[in-house]
């Protein structure tokens, strides 16, 4: 519908046992919500929110001598929008109440503003590698 390759990612992420048409109509309704709710066009919002939420450092363990390391590193851009994807589903699946697609657009709304969960988990993830920092060294 939106002839968008980060909208066929993010759908077939949300995907789940094998109800790809369930999940596009769970996309699709949070992309009519979104709408309503009067932002601009939808896919703007989408894209602005993954872009929001994508980290761009991350630790990775790295064992030297017996000791293990949270090592600080780049994250690749493929991956990142990967991450950031299923940071936004999962925040939108640990809420309850309401249906799946009103979930998403709120948590899609919230990464917009730069708040919700997603953002939590990217801004804890920041924290982490720049706590890290002086085992940079370790990178490989």
């Amino acid at each position: 519908m939106y002839n968008s390759v980060l909208v066929a990612r993010f759908i077939n992420k949300l995907n789940y046992q094998g109800q790809k048409i369930s999940a596009e109509k769970v996309f699709y309704g949070a992309m009519d919500k979104l709408k309503e709710r009067g932002n601009e066009d939808p896919l703007n919002v989408f894209t602005t929110a993954i872009e929001n939420v994508r980290p761009l450092l991350e630790v990775r363990s790295r064992r030297v001598g017996g000791a293990t390391y949270q090592v600080p590193s780049e994250v690749r851009p493929v991956r990142s929008y990967s991450v950031a994807m299923r940071w936004i589903i999962n925040a939108a699946r640990e809420k309850s109440g309401r249906t799946m697609a009103e979930r998403l657009a709120d948590e899609l709304g919230a990464a917009l503003k730069k708040e919700g969960m997603a953002m939590k988990k990217r801004e804890d993830t920041h924290k982490m590698a720049e706590a890290n920092r002086a085992f940079a060294h370790y990178r490989w």
